[in-house]
């Protein structure tokens, strides 16, 4: 949600900023409806305190014993006029939500602009892909060989874009997620939370994942709807709260399931684990204060990135530009890790700053001891990292040409002490 007082201040630097999203303009029409929504507020606060008096009035007239009936009549046409106009208030309130509420937040000074995602900028590489002797394979193929990942069966069971992993597979899955566990509790100094994965409305509201992006959503019955990322319930941990400054950040870390309708990528990665209905990921969320959650962009992406470093798995960095930031971001890093089975980069994982646009939504704050007043909390979040890619990075960098895959030194301890997944003969048992 976006700060009326900043539009009011400055109504073209917001438009500049929304153009720079690709939007259209939007300030005129947000200060016409705060313009009406303010006067009816002072009107209203006129008709109340001569409501009020006009009521004195009266019941002084009648203890003198003296006619009141215009003051009664007065007082009477005073309540059904502020009751119209409070209904005419509300409504442009309701109105004025509904435009700022499906706005996106706007980008940092420093985020490139651009339309899409050709515009992104690479900050920097880690890594080199490694020189294969042989034809690399897609995860995929390298999953089915083994007969430890199967999409026909998952198809059977729930449809398309689902995966039914066995064996030594569902083992490496698990791995992973404990490990990038420890490293962040360990290392990282989150603390790590199992929350929920159903959530009300006002939890998904709070966050920016409603309204607007509702048909991306699974929708259970009571109002209730399965979270698309653990971003949804980390950050809303602290929601309606009002926070100490002194323990400021809070960082929070889960390994959840999360539930997407992908309705937009018809088509798109139609065969393998990368665009899922189903998948898992381990969740970094920061609460923090203004000033510093500019370096806590910084901390948590390298906290992301050293995860792949663990895993000796290569990897770019980009810093998105205006038209492909999520919805609630102000700056997002997107880090990417080299498939060979693919030739290519993909996004294993986002860290985004949203400032104060999900805390003014789920009216988070903070104080500070000495100072008048609270101020908004700022959020961030990031994948530290998505689990089901990271396995098929694990699979493509690691595969060998018998199709076997070798399991990094770091996972070893949670595989058993395993240092490879064989072929289909061997591997079925992990």
């Amino acid at each position: 949600m976006h700060d009326l007082k900043l539009i009011r201040d400055n109504p073209d630097a917001f438009d500049a900023a929304l153009a720079a999203r690709g939007l259209s303009p939007q300030a005129s029409s947000v200060l016409s409806l705060d313009e009406r929504r303010r006067n009816s507020q002072t009107r209203l606060q006129e008709m109340l305190a001569r409501r009020n008096m006009a009521s004195r009035a009266v019941g002084e007239k009648k203890k003198a014993g003296e006619d009141a009936t215009d003051l009664v009549a007065e007082v009477q046409q005073l309540k059904h006029d502020i009751a119209a106009l409070e209904e005419e208030e509300r409504g442009f309130a309701a109105d004025l939500t509904g435009i700022l509420e499906v706005l996106p937040n706007l980008p940092a000074e420093d985020v490139p602009v651009g339309p899409d995602e050709d515009h992104n900028v690479e900050v920097r590489t880690w890594g080199a892909p490694r020189a294969f002797d042989f034809s690399p394979k897609e995860h995929f193929d390298l999953g089915e060989a083994l007969g430890l990942m199967d999409f026909e069966t998952a198809a059977k069971l729930s449809g398309a874009r689902f995966v039914v992993l066995k064996g030594a597979l569902a083992r490496l899955e698990r791995a992973l997620a404990a490990f990038m566990l420890d490293k962040h509790i360990n290392e990282n100094g989150y603390t790590e939370v199992a929350p929920p994965a159903l959530v009300r409305s006002e939890t998904l509201y709070g966050t920016g994942q409603l309204p607007k992006f509702a048909d991306d959503l699974f929708r259970a019955e009571e109002d209730y709807w399965l979270i698309p990322t653990s971003e949804v319930t980390l950050t809303s941990l602290v929601a309606g709260q009002v926070l100490e400054a002194a323990d400021l950040p809070l960082r929070y870390t889960a390994w959840t399931p999360c539930f997407r309708l992908e309705a937009g990528a018809a088509g798109r990665d139609t065969r393998g684990m990368i665009r899922q209905h189903q998948f898992s990921k381990v969740e970094l969320v920061s609460i923090t204060h203004p000033d510093r959650s500019e370096e806590e962009l910084e901390r948590m992406t390298d906290c992301a990135e050293g995860v792949l470093k663990a895993l000796g798995l290569p990897f770019r960095t980009v810093v998105l530009c205006t038209g492909d930031m999520g919805f609630g971001a102000r700056k997002t890093y997107d880090i990417e890790v080299w498939l060979p089975g693919q030739d290519r980069y993909r996004e294993i994982s986002s860290c985004s700053n949203c400032w104060d646009f999900q805390g003014r939504r789920m009216k988070a704050r903070f104080k500070t001891p000495g100072e008048k007043g609270t101020q908004f909390v700022h959020t961030l979040n990031g994948s530290g990292l998505a689990v089901g890619r990271t396995l098929i990075a694990i699979l493509e960098n690691y595969q060998q040409a018998d199709g076997s895959i070798d399991i990094p030194d770091v996972l070893r301890p949670y595989m058993g002490g395993a240092a490879s997944i064989g072929t289909a003969s061997e591997s079925g048992a992990g």
